[in-house]
This record gives C-alpha cells, sequence and structure tokens, in this order.
C-alpha cells in the first residue's frame, strides 16, 4: 500500500546541518527535504520539534529483562522493541566474554536476527581483554587472542559480525586485529593495560574504536597518557563515550568532545538486561549485578557494571551536562556509531534513505519514533 506523510514545522538533523522546514516520508523511505510550502498530501505539524535520525547503539548488551548473551531470540527481539519505543531504531547485539562453545551459540543465535532485520550486527566485547581490566567480564573466561577462535565466530556469524574489542598488550593482539580489519570486522581497544605506544601500535595494525573512553583501561597520566591520550589524539579513532554521569564525570566527558570533536565521538549506553526496570539484582553473563538507583554494580566486587539508561538519555545528557549542541550529540548517537561500524542506512536523514526517525521535543525528550515509515514508538 502506497503510504506518505510530511513532516512540516521541523528542525530536521541531516549530516551536514540542520535543515528547517518540511520532511516527506513515502513508502518507508525519506522522499524529500524542503522549506516553504510542503508538497500535497497528509501532513503532521511537529511545532518546532527536532527530527532527527533513528538512533543507533553499537554497544548494548541488554535491556526489558533480557540479555542478547542469553541466545533467545524472542528475548533479544524485546530487547530491540524496547529500544525502538524509545528512538533506538538500529542495535549492535553485545556480548560479554563466554566459554568458546557459548560464543558460537551466542554468535549463531544473533545472526538469525541479524538476518530478519532484528539486528544491525553483533559485537564480542570479551574474551580477549585483560584480567586486570575485566570490568564485569568473569575473569576465568578471559584469553590471549586467537585468530582460529575468531574464525570459528566469524563462520557462526554469517557475516554479521561487527565488531570485537582487543587488549593491545595482549600476545597474539595485532595479529587478532589484522584478521579482524581484513575480514571486515572493525576492531576496538579498550578494557586494555596497554601504554600510549601499545595503543598507537593497534590503531597501526587496523584498530579504529576505543571502547568506553577511561572506563577499564589505563588511566591518563601526565607522564603516562597510555590508551586515552593515544585514542583522543588519532584521527582515525571514534572514541566511545557512556554519558550516564556514572561511568565517566560530566568534566572528563567534555573534555572528549573538546579534544576529539564530536564527529569522532560515539555515544553509547553498555547497558545491561535491567534497562528499564527497577532497581534489584540481575546477570550479566555469569555475574551478579545489583541495581541501585539506577546504579549498575557488581554484587561481589561493587565495580561498575553497565548502565540502566536508553541512548536518549545519553543525548539529553550531554547536552545539559557537557554543554554540547543538540545537533552535535544526535549525531554522536546516530550518524557517527553507524559511520565507524558500516551500518549502511542506518544513522543518517537523506533522501532515499529509510524513513527512521525520532521526533525530540526542544528539551529532547521522545515524541515520537518512526521505523521504517511506521510509527512504533513515544506519542505518536
Amino acid at each position: 500500500m502506497h503510504t506518505c506523510l510530511t513532516l512540516t514545522h521541523a528542525r530536521v538533523v541531516t549530516p551536514d546541518g540542520v535543515h528547517d522546514g518540511w520532511l516527506r516520508v513515502e513508502d518507508g523511505r525519506v522522499a524529500g527535504l524542503g522549506a516553504g510550502t510542503p508538497p500535497a498530501g497528509p501532513t503532521r505539524d511537529v511545532g518546532g520539534a527536532w527530527v532527527a535520525p533513528g538512533l543507533v547503539d553499537t554497544h548494548i548488551h541488554g535491556g526489558a529483562g533480557h540479555a542478547f548473551a542469553d541466545a533467545d531470540p524472542e528475548g533479544a527481539r524485546q530487547i530491540v522493541a524496547f529500544n525502538r519505543a524509545h528512538g533506538v531504531t538500529s542495535l549492535v547485539g553485545g556480548l560479554v566474554a563466554a566459554s568458546p562453545e557459548a560464543t558460537v551459540r551466542q554468535v549463531s543465535a544473533l545472526a538469525e536476527l541479524c538476518e530478519a532485520g532484528d539486528l544491525a550486527g553483533i559485537y564480542l566485547e570479551g574474551p580477549f581483554i585483560a584480567r586486570s581490566r575485566c570490568g564485569a567480564h568473569d575473569p576465568e573466561l578471559l584469553r590471549d587472542p586467537d585468530t582460529s577462535e575468531f574464525d570459528h565466530w566469524l563462520r557462526a556469524g554469517r557475516g554479521h559480525v561487527r565488531m570485537i574489542t582487543v587488549a593491545p598488550e595482549l600476545p597474539g593482539a595485532l595479529d587478532l586485529i589484522r584478521a579482524a580489519v581484513s575480514s571486515g570486522v572493525v576492531a576496538a581497544v579498550g578494557h586494555t593495560e596497554a601504554t600510549y605506544e601499545q595503543t598507537l601500535a593497534a590503531f597501526d595494525a587496523g584498530a579504529t574504536v576505543a571502547t568506553h573512553l577511561y572506563n577499564a583501561m589505563r588511566p591518563l597520566g601526565h607522564r603516562d597518557p597510555g590508551p586515552v591520550a593515544a585514542s583522543l589524539r588519532d584521527e582515525r579513532v571514534t572514541v566511545e563515550l557512556i554519558t550516564d554521569n556514572v561511568h565517566v564525570h560530566p568534566g572528563a566527558a567534555r573534555l572528549v568532545f573538546d579534544a576529539a570533536g564530536a564527529a569522532r565521538v560515539s555515544l553509547v549506553t553498555d547497558a545491561m538486561s535491567a534497562t528499564g526496570l527497577g532497581d534489584g539484582e540481575y546477570a550479566l553473563g555469569a555475574l551478579r549485578v545489583r541495581v541501585s538507583g539506577g546504579e549498575a554494580r557488581l554484587a561481589d566486587t561493587g565495580a561498575i557494571a553497565s548502565s540502566t539508561i536508553v541512548l536518549p538519555r545519553a543525548v539529553r545528557n550531554a547536552v545539559r551536562d557537557l554543554g554540547v549542541e543538540p545537533p552535535e550529540a544526535v549525531r554522536s548517537a546516530s550518524s557517527v556509531p553507524a559511520a565507524a561500524l558500516g551500518l549502511d542506512g542506518a544513522g543518517r536523514i537523506e533522501v532515499g534513505g529509510r524513513a527512521d526517525l525520532v521526533l525530540l521535543s526542544r528539551d529532547l525528550a521522545v515524541e515520537g519514533v518512526m521505523c521504517r515509515g511506521r510509527w512504533t514508538g513515544g506519542d505518536a
């Protein structure tokens, strides 16, 4: 059935700037942008709201009581549905460190969801990371990089593995990075004790993402700058940032935008199964997590364990607490992560592109969500 709708009095956030006027949707695609009188046909006056591309979360482990690591297709679909209703129209399913056999099973299950169009890809945060910086990963499941094991995951993923995090200082790490890149998989640096020099070597080997900058990595020091400084100075690198005001202080987060520029900052949630639910005890992989006041920490050690926010909250925090301009914050949660992982058709508003849109009020509250031309969330 032919469907069309024109959104009027809109502030449309495109990769190149903000377009004030109207946006027309036809049959699930953006059919046009313009100013002045809108084309004939059905219209919706959005009253000066931001019309942003559907947000893109490339580092998320779960939500709505489910985790991607459960390898449960129905549970994973509920994570996707929960996020879409809140304005996140593209997700990369994140896995934590697990046994070789469990990882193959998880990757295979998520590949089916990718093929069905529910997920935009698969992300492996472990197991090739440093025990001393394991965060909420089970240290007993961590191991040195192994390209043959990685090849098993690639086969199980059937072309849908999009990113893997590696600690550059581990034996075989640079070979694993090169193998990932040659296979079309983005290599990220994180959960690491790497020095500044080791981190740059990883980038020279082809790594192009820094996993949740500051968190679970050697800290920034003026004589020992480590991976933080290396990531900020290398123009080839996109840096992830969790702006929940728990993982990173707003003052330190603002430095990332100042040093790297919004075009290299990817806002992520690192969200877990507790997202969208209340306080209580949950699981992250094999570890117990206690959520109190929305803050998730390992029950045994008290270490920060993922977050419980949805990506629009990260955008609002970046604007309110860091002073980032709304269009820049939106791009850091849409076109920047999509480009970093090569997710074609995601995170951009352009004529001919997919009509994945989110309406944001002037204070960046979600007022409506459109996924492939159909309203799926907000007040719409």
